[in-house]
C-alpha cells in the first residue's frame, strides 16, 4: 500500500483548507473518498493544532458540565502532547482509523463553509515568532501542555479551576494550527497559571 506524500507545513488556515480541498477534487487512490492517512499527510505536523484545538475548546465549555468530560479531554490532550513532545511528526492512530475514507463530496464542502471564518482569523493571527512553533521549542510547549493535561486532574475536583489549564491547551492548539509564537507564548504562561492554581488549591486542601 503506497505511503500518501507529506507536504510542507501550511502557515494559514486558509492554506489548510486549500489542501483539503485540492484532496477532495484531485483523483487518488481511492475512488470517491480521501482516507484519512492522506489528509493527515497533507496537513503535516499541524495535524496535532486542530486536533489540541478541538479538545481545549471543549475543556472550556459548558460540556465540562457532564461528569468525567473534564478527565476524557484531559487524557486526549495528554496523549497528543506525549506524542508531539517526543517529535512523532503526526498524531498516532490506529491503522483502522487511517484506513477510514471520507467521502470526496463531503470534503468538498468544507473549504467554501468555513473559508470566510477563516479567512476573518488569518487577518488578525499570523505567522510571527514562528522559531517558537519549530523545534525543539515547539516540543517544549508541547511538554507544557503534557503539564497543563496532568494539572487538569486535581483541578477538576476544584470549580471553574480547569479553565486554566483549558485555556493553555487552547491557545496552543491554535498557535500551532497558525504558526504562532505569540500564541505559543501565552500558553506557556497560561500553563504556569494554572501551575500556582494548582499549588493553591493543594495548600488549601491541606490547611
Amino acid at each position: 500500500m503506497l505511503k500518501p506524500p507529506h507536504h510542507p507545513p501550511a502557515h494559514t488556515l486558509g492554506d489548510v483548507l486549500d489542501r483539503i480541498d485540492d484532496l477532495a477534487r484531485a483523483p487518488g487512490p481511492v475512488s470517491g473518498g480521501v482516507t484519512v492517512a492522506a489528509l493527515m499527510a497533507a496537513i503535516g505536523r499541524r495535524g496535532y493544532g486542530p486536533l489540541l484545538l478541538i479538545v481545549g475548546l471543549i475543556s472550556i465549555s459548558p460540556l465540562t458540565l457532564a461528569p468525567g468530560t473534564t478527565w476524557v479531554a484531559a487524557a486526549i490532550t495528554l496523549l497528543l502532547s506525549l506524542q508531539m513532545t517526543v517529535g512523532a511528526l503526526h498524531p498516532w492512530l490506529p491503522a483502522p482509523a487511517l484506513r477510514v475514507v471520507v467521502p470526496s463530496r463531503i470534503l468538498a464542502k468544507v473549504a467554501p463553509s468555513l473559508r470566510p471564518w477563516a479567512e476573518r482569523l488569518d487577518t488578525v493571527l499570523a505567522p510571527r515568532f514562528t522559531f517558537l512553533a519549530d523545534p525543539p521549542l515547539i516540543n517544549v510547549g508541547a511538554a507544557a501542555c503534557v503539564l497543563a493535561a496532568l494539572l487538569t486532574f486535581p483541578l477538576a475536583l476544584v470549580p471553574i479551576a480547569p479553565l486554566a489549564p483549558g485555556i493553555a491547551i487552547t491557545l496552543f492548539g491554535l498557535g500551532v494550527t497558525v504558526r504562532d509564537g505569540l500564541l505559543l507564548a501565552l500558553s506557556g504562561v497560561s500553563v504556569a497559571a494554572a501551575g500556582a492554581l494548582a499549588y493553591a488549591a493543594i495548600m488549601h486542601i491541606q490547611f
